[in-house]
Formats: C-alpha cells, sequence, structure tokens
C-alpha cells in the first residue's frame, strides 16, 4: 500500500503542509522538524507522486531522450555513453530520464516525439535522424525545450551540442599528409546528416589547405551497415590503386573495411594507412591498432542536460550551438 503524506506527517508528528515544504523545498522549517520529517519519509519509505506534482507545478520532472538507437549497431556504445552523461546530470538535479529509439526514421522519430509529449515531458534532447528538420517543428508544436545533439537540425529552433566533426576530420587528414600520402581516400555513410557534412568538409579543407587537389574518385559514400564498409574499400582500392591512405569517417564502415584489407592481405601501415572516426575497445586491441578520432559521448550528454536545464530556468534566452573538441589518437595503423 502506497503511503501518503498524512502518514508522514503523523509519524513525525507535525502538518502535512510542513511535510510538503520539506519536500519541494519551499519554506523555511527549522532544522530539529526537517531531521524529523527526513527521518519519517526514510522510516515509511515514502515517494512522492509525480502526478500529484505535475498538477500542482506543472513539471513532471522528466525528460525525454530520443536517439537512433539500432540493434546489433555498434554505434549503440556511442548512444550508451550520450545517455549516461544525460542521466547522471539530470539525476543530480531531480529528474528522471525517459529513453526512446527512433531506429533512425523520420517516421518513428515523429511517433516517439507524440508518445512523450503525451507523457508530459519537461523537455527533449534528441538526435535527429535527419538535418533538414522541418517536419520537426510542426511535431514539436515550438511549446517543448529541446536540445539537439550530435546533429544540428536544420529548420527546427533548439539549442546544440555538438562534436566538432570538421575538424576532427581535419586533423586526422592532416596527420596523414604529415606522414606524406597524397593519395589518400575518404569512406563514409551516406545518412543525411550535418555531422556526415562537416566530416566530408573537413577532409577536403585539409587536402586543399596542404596545396592537393581534391579528387572525387577517392570518395566512396554507402549504407550504414558492415557490409557496406567491406564494399566499399573494395571498389575504392580495385579502381584506385594509386592510394596509399583511407579516412574511414563512421566506425561501422571501418569494421567492414577492415575485413576486407585483411582478406586480400593487405599490410597496415606499411601498405596502406587507415584512421578512423571514433573510439572503440575493439580498436584498440587489433593488429596494429587503430588511429582514431575520439569523440567526447559522456561529455555531449552532460552538456546537453546542463544546457537543457539553462533553457528551462530561462525559456527566453537565445539559441545557442556548443562544440565540443575532438581528439586525434595517435597508434600504429598509420
Amino acid at each position: 500500500m502506497r503511503v501518503n503524506i498524512k502518514q508522514v506527517a503523523e509519524a513525525a508528528k507535525v502538518s502535512t503542509a510542513t511535510v510538503s515544504h520539506v519536500i519541494n523545498n519551499t519554506r523555511y522549517v527549522s532544522e530539529e522538524t526537517r531531521n524529523r520529517v527526513l527521518a519519517a519519509l526514510k522510516e515509511l519509505n515514502y515517494r512522492p507522486s509525480n502526478i500529484a506534482r505535475s498538477l500542482r507545478t506543472q513539471e513532471t520532472k522528466t525528460i525525454g531522450l530520443l536517439m537512433p538507437i539500432m540493434v546489433y549497431s555498434s554505434f549503440d556504445y556511442y548512444f550508451m555513453k550520450v545517455g549516461h552523461g544525460v542521466h547522471s546530470t539530470l539525476k543530480e538535479h531531480g529528474y528522471s530520464v525517459i529513453l526512446g529509439s527512433s531506429g533512425n526514421t523520420k517516421e518513428c522519430e515523429i511517433e516517439q516525439i507524440e508518445s512523450f509529449m503525451t507523457q508530459q515531458i519537461d523537455g527533449l534532447i534528441i538526435l535527429p535522424t535527419e538535418s533538414d528538420s522541418d517536419y520537426l517543428s510542426s511535431t514539436l508544436k515550438g511549446n517543448l525545450p529541446v536540445v539537439f545533439i550530435d546533429r544540428r537540425a536544420k529548420g527546427c529552433k533548439g539549442d546544440c551540442v555538438l562534436a566538432d566533426n570538421l575538424q576532427g576530420s581535419y586533423d586526422a587528414v592532416t596527420a596523414l599528409i604529415n606522414k606524406g600520402h597524397r593519395k589518400i581516400g575518404f569512406i563514409t555513410n551516406n545518412l543525411k546528416a550535418t555531422t556526415i557534412e562537416e566530416r566530408i568538409a573537413g577532409y577536403k579543407k585539409a587536402l586543399t589547405d596542404h596545396g592537393i587537389k581534391v579528387d572525387e574518385s577517392f570518395m566512396r559514400f554507402g549504407d550504414y551497415t558492415y557490409e557496406t564498409g567491406y564494399m566499399l574499400m573494395k571498389d575504392l582500392l580495385e579502381k584506385e590503386k594509386e592510394i596509399t591512405a583511407v579516412f574511414i569517417a563512421d566506425n561501422l564502415l571501418t569494421m567492414g573495411a577492415l575485413e576486407y584489407l585483411y582478406e586480400i592481405n593487405k599490410k597496415i601501415p606499411e601498405e596502406i594507412a587507415i584512421i578512423s572516426f571514433d573510439d572503440f575497445e575493439w580498436e584498440r586491441i587489433i593488429t596494429p591498432p587503430l588511429s582514431v578520432v575520439k569523440q567526447p559521448p559522456f561529455e555531449i550528454g552532460q552538456k546537453a542536460a546542463e544546457v537543457l536545464l539553462e533553457r528551462l530556468n530561462n525559456p527566453d534566452k537565445p539559441y545557442t550551438e556548443y562544440r565540443l573538441p575532438t581528439e586525434l589518437v595517435i597508434r600504429k595503423s598509420f
């Protein structure tokens, strides 16, 4: 049977109003009285009703977190770290988190947001499925505080917390150039996301800044699958035999690309140098260990939660884009 506030008041020998003030910290209560109430709350294992609180304050202290989680995707590890950063920060401020997955489809994303809104969430942290996100404006109806993470949502108002994808790609390709490579391939997925646009821009900028002409025939794009990584690397090396290095701006494609290199006994880095985007444990233990552009997923989650809390407290402040730095981790693959 659920314990109610009246039972707590009787146990602490105070009024129900005093218990309410202690729980919600809405008025001064003497330390002695507060300690009696807290002891009664603990002894009776009292849990405040979120429904009752939301009716009183118009807040549910609940935040929706929506990410494109897909079963058996290595990138889910990245989402888990983002989610941990979000949850740990919001928990400190008394908020709970509802996790949802869009499956990386626009239709599922809209459906999940509508489900969140029926639960009267106070705010939303979302990794949008597509860069052109006009459709989100009508779904969100402009009255819900939103923070976009990882990908910018064009055409939709909200704060953004992103990794510096352009600089990460730029640093990786520059490192390859400084090693003497001039024929550098590029492999990534064809998702409609600003992260991909920025990584492409970083690759091209590094080449042009070092006086190397961008050759579009050295670039490959494909579906976000392991098998596609294998096929893209195979196609690239069969058609562009002068390539000596490849920057792979997608972790899942990296796995497939490496399978092809192992299959044809291509020596890394003696015959071809490799740098990948994102740092997962398996990349450290393979032979040779992969050099990578490391993102800060936990910190992205933390920052997104902090930005949303600030937005809830100051809803009229200008929307802001925050860029967290990436790190080039040098190992033995180039």
